[in-house]
């Protein structure tokens, strides 16, 4: 497990050059990651793999729990771009159902990225690690697009918000292997259903 993440904000990018640099900073990141889980990776070898200085790093990311949550939340909005068009179901419910599904098999194909990021967000302090709101509200905005909600109320979000702390235990189970895909896939169904489904009260 990451330590708790220290007590102070990485610094955020200015330039474009900076933009630059962060994001090979993360693509580093997630690709070490990726080969080795999150308790083998070193913060010099994704310095030297970035070509930015072990200060540089630091800057930005004081710790790997504020490195892999920002990597998580990276992830997360470029999910929306390489997910399948949402259009043709047969119910908005189905809409989401299928958002999660592809969410979980893109996060599936590096397993151990997968679950740096997770383990990195679940330790992340939302004070200090501004990258975890970026997580919260880039997944609600995708999910939100899903369900074809262009106006939310708080009950639209409150059901989303225990869709996706559902969504975030099925993939941990899917990545223990503790459950097949298929019983994931009938999860998350019937979980959409469930919370999603006209009728409810605010929806």
């Amino acid at each position: 497990m990451p330590r708790i993440a220290e007590a102070r904000a990485g610094a955020e990018p200015s330039s474009p050059r900076q933009h630059a640099r962060r994001q090979s900073i993360l693509r580093a990141a997630a690709d070490i990651a990726a080969e080795t889980g999150l308790e083998r990776v070193q913060m010099h070898e994704v310095a030297k793999s970035a070509g930015v200085a072990i200060g540089t790093l630091y800057r930005y990311f004081p710790s790997k729990t504020h490195l892999f949550t920002a990597v998580m939340a990276d992830q997360i909005e470029g999910l929306g771009a390489r997910l399948a068009d949402r259009t043709g179901h047969d119910s908005p419910e189905d809409a989401v159902f299928a958002t999660l599904a592809g969410a979980t098999r893109s996060l599936l194909r590096r397993p151990e990225l997968a679950t740096a990021m997770i383990q990195s967000a679940n330790a992340a302090r939302a004070s200090t690690v501004p990258d975890l709101a970026r997580v919260d509200t880039g997944f609600l905005d995708l999910l939100l697009r899903a369900w074809a909600v262009e106006d939310p109320t708080e009950h639209h979000v409150a059901r989303l918000r225990l869709l996706t702390l559902l969504w975030y235990g099925v993939l941990q189970s899917r990545l223990n292997e503790r459950i097949s895909p298929e019983e994931a896939d009938a999860d998350l169904r019937m979980a959409c259903r469930l919370l999603l489904a006209p009728g409810g009260d605010g929806v």
